[in-house]
């Protein structure tokens, strides 16, 4: 049975987050509706965020959360979600495949607002009422790609670098107020972004899209499988609980031990 979805295991742990908001970005699918889903189970009110409307408000209704359906290439739009909030995980991202000298500038441009303006106008919202209640946890969801470089993917490599050293940051900075800043490191999750990027791969290698999961994307991998998002969301409930409020600053790789090799 895939991690987080054994009753008797979610009972045991919930409702620990009772009476906490959680913003989710990204909640539509994948990794986010995953940790929409898990963070809703513990207690928490979530609040999540995409610009699918039709899949995050499903999304929404499924686990009695609110929707708000956002677009944040706008950060002047993202900067309000951060209000209220004393759980953020910043999870909306997106790929794009090419070689620097024929990657889009406008592409790369969206590509930083989203996973790192973004973020960062959310988390400056969201700090002074964390701040006042003493009590606060900021969940990045960068990716292996955040420690190391691949070809191809200046775009997300710069953009999860990026989110990472804002993590650092916060997490200097809210130390002395009861909030924690860490980042979850997968690699390749089962998600409709890596979905995406086997046919993307595929073209680039010249290799069946059959191939591209063992050969290509987990070539350098141990563990020769994509990641599930359950097991994301159990780390970032895990970095939301009791005995987590000595972590922060930290990158957690969940990667089949990509980062070792």
């Amino acid at each position: 049975m895939p991690v987080g979805t054994n009753s008797a295991q979610t009972s045991a742990r919930g409702p620990e987050l009772l009476g906490k908001r959680a913003l989710v970005t990204g909640a539509a699918s994948g990794i986010g509706a995953a940790v929409a889903r898990r963070l809703a189970a513990a207690g928490a009110q979530v609040i999540a965020v995409d610009r699918a409307a039709d899949a995050v408000e499903a999304l929404a209704a499924e686990i009695d959360a609110e929707a708000r359906v956002v677009d944040l290439v706008d950060p002047d739009a993202a900067a309000p979600l951060g209000e209220r909030a004393d759980i953020v995980v910043n999870n909306a991202g997106l790929q794009h495949v090419a070689p620097i000298h024929q990657f889009p500038t406008d592409v790369f441009s969206t590509m930083l607002r989203v996973m790192v303006e973004s973020p960062f106008r959310i988390v400056r919202t969201a700090l002074p009422g964390m701040y006042t209640r003493g009590w606060g946890r900021i969940i990045n969801i960068s990716s292996v790609h955040g420690l190391r470089a691949s070809p191809f993917k200046s775009a997300y490599v710069t953009a999860k670098h990026a989110i990472e050293g804002l993590s650092k940051t916060i997490a200097l900075e809210g130390a002395a107020h009861g909030v924690t800043s860490n980042c979850v490191c997968p690699g390749y999750v089962r998600t409709p972004l890596v979905e995406r990027q086997v046919a993307e791969q595929a073209e680039l290698h010249r290799v069946p899209e059959d191939q591209v999961v063992e050969d290509v994307l987990l070539a350098r991998t141990p563990i020769k499988r994509l990641v599930e998002p359950t097991e994301v969301a159990e780390l970032a409930l895990w970095l939301c609980g009791p005995a987590t409020a000595s972590i922060t600053g930290a990158s957690f790789p969940m990667d089949g031990g990509w980062a070792a090799n």
